[in-house]
């Protein structure tokens, strides 16, 4: 293949990068300064919006017609990567370890952590051994991954994180990413999620992380809480090997939950009903738990309160976007109230929507969040995470603000973020009241028989009374409608 034509084709990607950045208001900020080599290529659509799709076409195709004349192919898939100190297992004791894929040209990282619930007894253990051994073993883990959603390799799927070096920390502690202690001849199962995340931030080290600008601590569900229990204790870490340089973040999803009293009150024989206040105040004994030391000492040493998101967020020194569904599955579940069969009661309706409430008010005062009014549980893995969008700006546009907020801060506290650009939003609460009344919310489903289902429809199967509601709401029945159709 003629040598000068791949030089023209990567010209001309590099040409369409570079109008693409010149063309955001950071680029003609900087426009004519000496800049720094960047620590990676985010894409920044503002200059083409409304053309997004035409110019990632030209992109791709000409990334594509080089496919054949490089070497090797664009690598999309993560490694599976055991850990070198076979000391620290899995609760099984078979080895843990992490997948990875490597961005030589770029000096952000990405360290996503599972989720997956938790268990905090023998019996708890047992039942989760026969049912989910997946999330205590690594003994059937496939050897490679492939990301999606902020995991993901390519740009309109991530348009900001696609050239990070990412890291994907598969579950098996059971602990909320917080046990430290090992399997012996007196304990059953092994609990060593805050020793794993240790243990591979020692590794990537060794693989480029040293060299890091930016390291992202993301997870979901129990691996968003296992982010507010480690984010500080990672850059510390990392100042301790003598890379404080490296700036620490975390994203946590779907891992803000309430400690509030549950609609029905069940005895704690299970891990799906039992309240959380009491399922974590036996995990922390049972996992030996380790919290991150101002949150312990601002609740005198009751280490379980630093399992709830609006207890731990406001003492952790690094800073934490929170990514919140108003109206999550997970948190329905252990308050148990049960959205399948027969349409809810009275008082579980008015229970979701106090669920919603509750949560607004607990994240009012944190300064990075997006929080949808949905009923749903995880998003930032999900393919269709840029599809979610709260007050017209999407998760993925919110977290490049963020991340713009924070490029000259270091390590600082997430008090000192500064402004973001105009029309560049990090607080983004939805403030209507219904689940699901974001138009822009994941598709519901029928259970049994798996046919979408309209706002309307989905609301009148949890019991939804149009008449009733409205006339509390002191309007017409057909205005209600309307704004649920509209989702306003």
């Amino acid at each position: 293949m003629n040598l000068l034509w791949i030089y023209r084709s990567m010209e001309m990607i590099r040409v369409l990068l570079v109008l693409l950045v010149l063309g955001s208001a950071e680029g003609r900020r900087v426009r004519g300064q000496r800049t720094q080599t960047p620590e990676s290529f985010p894409l920044d659509f503002t200059a083409v919006e409304g053309n997004v799709e035409s110019f990632m076409t030209q992109v791709k195709n000409l990334a594509q017609s080089l496919y054949p004349c490089s070497t090797q192919k664009l690598d999309q898939e993560m490694k599976l990567q055991f850990l070198r100190n076979t000391s620290v297992t899995c609760n099984d004791g078979s080895p843990a370890g992490y997948y990875i894929k490597e961005s030589r040209g770029s000096r952000r990282w990405l360290m996503f952590l599972e989720g997956g619930w938790y268990c905090f007894s023998k019996h708890t253990c047992d039942s989760r051994y026969e049912t989910m051994r997946r999330l205590m073993s690594s003994s059937k883990w496939p050897l490679t991954r492939t990301g999606t959603g902020i995991l993901s390799s390519q740009p309109e799927e991530n348009p900001h994180w696609w050239n990070a070096n990412t890291v994907f920390v598969p579950y098996c502690s059971s602990d909320v990413w917080s046990g430290s202690t090992a399997k012996t001849d007196q304990n059953e199962y092994a609990f060593m999620g805050s020793q794993i995340i240790e243990e591979v931030i020692k590794e990537l080290v060794t693989k480029g992380l040293d060299g890091a600008k930016v390291l992202l601590l993301a997870g979901s569900s129990a691996g968003g809480t296992g982010v507010l229990l480690n984010v500080d204790r990672v850059s510390e870490l990392l100042e301790d090997l003598g890379l404080g340089s490296v700036q620490v973040r975390g994203l946590a999803d779907s891992g803000w939950f309430l400690d509030h009293k549950q609609y029905r009150f069940t005895d704690c024989i299970d891990t799906i009903s039992c309240a959380p206040t009491e399922a974590i105040k036996r995990g922390v004994r049972y996992w030996n738990s380790v919290v991150p030391e101002r949150c312990s000492h601002v609740y005198n040493g009751e280490d379980w309160n630093c399992f709830f998101g609006y207890k731990v967020q406001p003492t952790l020194k690094r800073p934490v976007f929170v990514v919140q569904w108003l109206f999550d599955e997970a948190q329905l579940m252990v308050d148990n109230v049960h959205l399948t069969g027969q349409p809810v009661q009275e008082g579980q309706w008015r229970y979701i929507q106090n669920l919603g409430s509750e949560l607004r008010n607990t994240l009012k005062n944190v300064p990075a969040m997006f929080a949808p009014a949905c009923l749903s549980h995880e998003i930032i893995t999900r393919s269709y995470w840029m599809d979610i969008h709260v007050k017209g700006t999407s998760l993925p546009r919110a977290l490049q603000c963020w991340d713009r907020s924070l490029r000259h801060h270091g390590n600082s506290s997430s008090s000192s973020i500064q402004a973001p650009p105009r029309g560049c939003p990090l607080h983004l609460i939805d403030s209507c009241p219904w689940p699901h009344c974001n138009p822009s919310c994941p598709t519901i489903r029928e259970q049994l028989t798996g046919q979408e289902m309209s706002v309307i429809q989905f609301l009148t199967h949890l019991g939804f009374d149009v008449q009733r509601v409205a006339q509390q709401q002191g309007m017409e029945p057909h205005k209600l409608l309307g704004m649920l159709s509209n989702g306003t």
